[in-house]
C-alpha cells in the first residue's frame, strides 16, 4: 500500500511523465491538420505528403535505438531534459522552414526527440515509482498520448481557417518546455546512481522520495536487479524458454500499427475529404472528436484492466477494428450511400479508435512490461518498441499510396485483414498476466511452462 506521504511525490512525478506522452501524442496528432495546408503550400504530391508526414517516424525509430545506451551512460532525467530542449528546437524549426525539404529534416530532428522521450521518461518513472501503483503508471503514458492527440486537434481547429500550420506545428515547444523544467525539478534515478557506483547519493535520493530512511530493502533490490541486467547477454533473449515471449512482443508491436491506427492519427482529416466533407476545418472538427473517443475509452480500459484481464479487452477491441474498417470500406463502394458517407465514416472511425484504445493500445504496452524475465526485460521491450516504430514508419508512408494502387475500400479491407490475422495470433499466443506477479510470470516461464498456458494457471 502507499503511504500517503509518498503520495505527492508520485503524482508530480506522474504529471511529467504525462507532458512527455504529450509531446508524442501532440506532434503524433498536429500533422493530420497541418497536412492539410501544407500540401497546399508546397504543392505536394501523394507520395511528398507521406514523407512529411512519416519524416518523424525516421528520427523516432532512430531515437529509440539509441535511447537505451544515451539513459545508461548519461542518466534517465538529463537526456529527458536533452530530448525536450531538441523537441522545442525542432518545432520552432519546423514552424520557421522555408521549403519541404527543411520542414522534413526538421520533423527528423522532432522525431529523435520523442524516440529518446517516449522510452526514457516512463523508464524514469518506473525506477522511481513504488511498486505497487507502478502499473497503473504504464497506462497513465498512454492516456497522456491521447490526451496530447486531441490537443493537437483543438489547435489545429483553431487554427483552420487561416491555414496557419506554422502555429500548429510551433505552439509544441510550449509543453516541450514545461517538460524539460519540470525534469530539471526532479531528482536523477536512484537505480541509475546505483549503477554508477553513487551508492550514498542513490540512498539519499531514495530516502527522499519514499520520505523515510527505510529504504534497506528497495537498496538492496535495486542491487540484485542490477548484478541479473549485468550478467545478461543479448544473445538471451533468443533462449528457447524465452523465445516465445519475444515472439509476442514482436508480433504485438508489429500487428498494433499493421492494423492501420496510425492512418487515422496522421490522416483522419484527409480521409474525410475522401468521404466528402468540403471543409477543412469541419474535417479536423470532425476529428476532435475521435480523438475524443480514444481519450475516454482509454480511461474505460484503464479501469478494467485489471478487472477484466488482458485478453478479453484485446480480443474484444480487435474484433471492434476488424468489423469498423470493414464497415468503413464497403461505405465507400455501395450506391446510394453518397449523401451519408461522411456521416458513416465518422462514426465507423470512432468505434475503429475506441476499439483500438480499449484493446491493443495500452495492453500492448502492458503486456510487453510483463511477460519478459527480469534479465532480458530492458533488451526486450526495447526491441518490441523499435519494431514498434518501423512499422508506425511503414504504416504512415505508404497509406496514401495504397489508396492510389488498391482504392479506398481495398486499403481499409488490408487492414481489416491484418486485423483478423492480429486476432487469430492474440486467441492462440497471448497470455493473460492478470493477477499475476511479475515473479510468479518470470518462475512459470523459467520452469519451462508455455506463454499459453500461463492464462490457464491460478
Amino acid at each position: 500500500m502507499v503511504k500517503e506521504k509518498n503520495i505527492q511525490f508520485v503524482i508530480i512525478a506522474a504529471a511529467i511523465t504525462a507532458i512527455g506522452g504529450m509531446l508524442f501524442g501532440y506532434d503524433t496528432g498536429v500533422i493530420s491538420g497541418a497536412i492539410l495546408f501544407i500540401r497546399q503550400a508546397f504543392s505536394l504530391s501523394s507520395t511528398a505528403q507521406e514523407i512529411v508526414v512519416s519524416s518523424v517516424l525516421i528520427g523516432a525509430v532512430i531515437g529509440a535505438s539509441i535511447s537505451g545506451f544515451l539513459a545508461d551512460k548519461y542518466g534517465r532525467r538529463i537526456m529527458v531534459i536533452a530530448a525536450a530542449f531538441v523537441f522545442g528546437i525542432g518545432a520552432i524549426f519546423t514552424a520557421l522552414t522555408p521549403d519541404v525539404y527543411t520542414l522534413i529534416a526538421g520533423r527528423i530532428v522532432v522525431g529523435i526527440a520523442i524516440g529518446i522521450a517516449s522510452f526514457i521518461a516512463p523508464l524514469y518513472i518506473a525506477e522511481v515509482a513504488p511498486v505497487s501503483i507502478r502499473g497503473a503508471l504504464v497506462s497513465l503514458n498512454q492516456l497522456a498520448i491521447t490526451v496530447g492527440i486531441v490537443i493537437s486537434y483543438l489547435v489545429d481547429f483553431a487554427f483552420a481557417s487561416s491555414g496557419g500550420w506554422r502555429w500548429m506545428l510551433g505552439l509544441a515547444v510550449v509543453p516541450s518546455i514545461i517538460l524539460g523544467v519540470g525534469m530539471y525539478l526532479m531528482p536523477p534515478s536512484p537505480r541509475w546512481l546505483y549503477s554508477k557506483g553513487r551508492i550514498d547519493k542513490a540512498r539519499s535520493v531514495l530516502e527522499r522520495i519514499r520520505m523515510t530512511k527505510n529504504v534497506s530493502e528497495e537498496m538492496k533490490e535495486i542491487r540484485a536487479s542490477l548484478v541479473c541486467e549485468q550478467e545478461c547477454k543479448w544473445s538471451e533473449i533468443l533462449d528457447p524458454v524465452v523465445r516465445p515471449a519475444l515472439i509476442i512482443g514482436i508480433g504485438l508491436a508489429a500487428f498494433q500499427q499493421l492494423t492501420g491506427i496510425n492512418t487515422v492519427i496522421y490522416y483522419a482529416p484527409t480521409i474525410l475529404e475522401f468521404a466528402g466533407f468540403q471543409s477543412a476545418a469541419i474535417s479536423i472538427l470532425a476529428t476532435a472528436g475521435i480523438g475524443m473517443i480514444n481519450v475516454i475509452m482509454t480511461v474505460v480500459a484503464i479501469s478494467l484492466i485489471d478487472r477484466v484481464g488482458r485478453r478479453p479487452l484485446l480480443l474484444i477491441g480487435i474484433i471492434g477494428m476488424i468489423t469498423s474498417l470493414a464497415t468503413l470500406g464497403i461505405a465507400f463502394v455501395l450506391p446510394g450511400l453518397s449523401t451519408s458517407l461522411g456521416l458513416l465514416s465518422v462514426i465507423s472511425l470512432m468505434v475503429y479508435v475506441g476499439s483500438f484504445a480499449i484493446g491493443l493500445g495500452p495492453v500492448f504496452w502492458l503486456m510487453i512490461s510483463e511477460i519478459y524475465p527480469l534479465r532480458i526485460r530492458g533488451r526486450a521491450m526495447s526491441t518490441a518498441t523499435i519494431v514498434n516504430w518501423g512499422t508506425n514508419l511503414v504504416v504512415a508512408i505508404t497509406f496514401l499510396s495504397l489508396i492510389q494502387l488498391i482504392g479506398t475500400p481495398g486499403t481499409f479491407w488490408l487492414y481489416s485483414i491484418i486485423g483478423i490475422i492480429t486476432w487469430v495470433f492474440v486467441y492462440f499466443l497471448v497470455p493473460e498476466t492478470k493477477g499475476k506477479s511479475l515473479e510468479e510470470i518470470e518462475m512459470e516461464l523459467m520452469a519451462g511452462k508455455r506463454l499459453q498456458e500461463i492464462k490457464n494457471a491460478k
